[in-house]
């Protein structure tokens, strides 16, 4: 008669309550995986390259209006002022939403002011001795947000170049990180 030398392997019997928790334990990080690629889709980490913001980093929100006060994320758009001091296709600018739709933006002499609270002053030449133009003045128009820093060399909506910072342009709300 033969004998077995090794015994059968024991089975691994789970209970009902063990398998239901391993199948909810896999849903949840299923569901963790899914809001976790949905958060990424709809976030980006940004990196301040001017000194107009005392921030370096930005965590945005992206699709976000930006409420007044909110950093705003936006393309600065194609003017040769742009192009020429930014390149063909220059990062996104981080400034703050000094100005939303309806706000009124003036001028006083080279004091620009929104809602009659100054918040920026002109200059009329770049560092590097361009000329600089005016920006809009008026009520912000819908979708639109005047963009700005109280930075003296700050590059944003008091000027032509940058102007009202609209709809398509803005990418998004930045909350600083660093």
């Amino acid at each position: 008669m033969a004998t077995r030398s090794d015994p059968a392997p024991a089975r691994l019997r789970l209970s009902f309550g063990k398998k239901l928790a391993a199948i909810g334990a896999l849903a949840v990080g299923a569901l963790a995986l899914q809001s976790l690629s949905h958060w990424g889709s709809s976030h980006a980490l940004m990196i301040n390259e001017s000194e107009s913001l005392p921030n370096w980093a930005f965590l945005v929100e992206a699709g976000r209006f930006p409420a007044r006060g909110d950093y705003v994320i936006f393309n600065p758009g194609s003017d040769p002022l742009v192009i020429k001091y930014f390149g063909e296709h220059p990062s996104a600018f981080a400034k703050i939403a000094y100005g939303i739709p309806g706000d009124v933006v003036s001028r006083n002499g080279s004091d620009v002011l929104v809602n009659g609270h100054k918040v920026a002053r002109l200059k009329p030449l770049t560092r590097r001795g361009d000329p600089l133009e005016a920006g809009p003045v008026g009520t912000v128009p819908r979708n639109c947000v005047f963009a700005g820093t109280d930075h003296k060399d700050g590059f944003d909506s008091r000027y032509a170049a940058i102007g009202f910072v609209c709809g398509h342009r803005i990418a998004g709300v930045g909350r600083a990180i660093l």
